[in-house]
């Protein structure tokens, strides 16, 4: 299968929209705010997450896969896209889910069911086992010619996935700011700008949506197989609201009103604490006068069912 084959099996709409918006707050600091529009990529497969499944689905399809494992929360958007697409595609789909909800499903667990997921609840401890090579050898006797995707589909395949957000932009940017958990998207934003040399004055801010600090950093460095990238890249750590999936009546209040001002939804789970760090940051003066900044809408608009 090629790549527009796949698209539009899938019914991709790609590429993205470039859209500025004018919140007040951005107009008052003259500061130039685009959105890149991945969530309306697809209803279901919207941003970061098809962009970081689509190599590995076309890999899945030349190799002839018939089955896929991967990880995730109950509330997992990952594991939800990647449901869906193996659903559509007829490939046998089993989700490690960390936490039992077989007495309390999420909307996206009630999906995956219809989708006809083979759903495996195991325990926190043996879900932090999720990475190690001895766990994964267990995965693949148990799972024979299963194809195992990490948690948030963040692999090297998806670093080429996300990449061609930066190649896709029509304009020049002064900052790009897309959020952060399991360090995917950045590292993929990171070769990006290192690979088409048309971005080189941008500075690459992450915001991370759960606690992390250096944790998220390492997830990025060890994604990142040059290290010498020219790319400008950091982690802002100050709006996680305590911790991944969490927040408070502030920023489901800045997501409602976010969304009346601009026609742009959010939840709180990543592109609601994307925006309102894009709010702090520019209200108080993180971005000169004047400034192009790119705020990249990754989807996950399931957190918000």
């Amino acid at each position: 299968m090629n790549e527009n084959n796949l698209l539009s099996q899938l019914k991709i709409a790609t590429p993205s929209a470039e859209s500025i918006i004018q919140p007040d707050w951005a107009i008052a600091r003259g500061i130039t705010l685009v959105v890149k529009r991945d969530d309306l990529l697809h209803p279901i497969i919207s941003g970061n997450k098809w962009r970081k499944l689509k190599y590995a689905l076309l890999q899945a399809h030349d190799n002839n896969v018939k089955h896929i494992v991967s990880f995730g929360g109950g509330f997992s958007n990952h594991v939800h896209a990647l449901g869906y697409c193996c659903h559509q595609l007829n490939i046998q789909f089993t989700a490690i889910i960390r936490g039992d909800y077989s007495h309390n499903l999420s909307p996206m667990l009630r999906d995956l069911l219809s989708w006809g997921t083979d759903i495996q609840y195991v325990d926190r401890i043996n879900y932090q086992q999720r990475a190690e090579p001895q766990y994964l050898q267990t995965l693949a006797t148990k799972y024979p010619n299963a194809l195992i995707i990490p948690e948030g589909g963040s692999q090297l395949q998806a670093l080429k996935g996300v990449a061609e957000i930066i190649d896709e932009l029509q304009n020049e940017y002064d900052y790009v700011l897309a959020p952060v958990a399991s360090g995917g998207t950045l590292a993929g934003l990171v070769d990006g700008l290192a690979q088409t040399g048309k971005h080189d004055t941008s500075q690459l801010l992450g915001i991370a949506v759960l606690k992390g600090q250096e944790y998220l950093e390492q997830l990025v460095e060890n994604l990142l197989t040059d290290r010498h990238h020219k790319s400008e890249w950091s982690i802002s750590h100050d709006y996680h609201f305590g911790g991944y999936a969490k927040s408070n009546n502030e920023l489901n209040q800045f997501c409602a009103a976010f969304e009346k001002q601009t026609q742009i939804a959010l939840e709180p789970v990543y592109s609601g604490k994307l925006f309102y760090a894009l709010y702090q940051l520019t209200i108080n003066g993180y971005f000169p006068a004047g400034s192009r900044v790119l705020a990249i809408h990754t989807g996950g608009l399931q957190g918000a069912r």
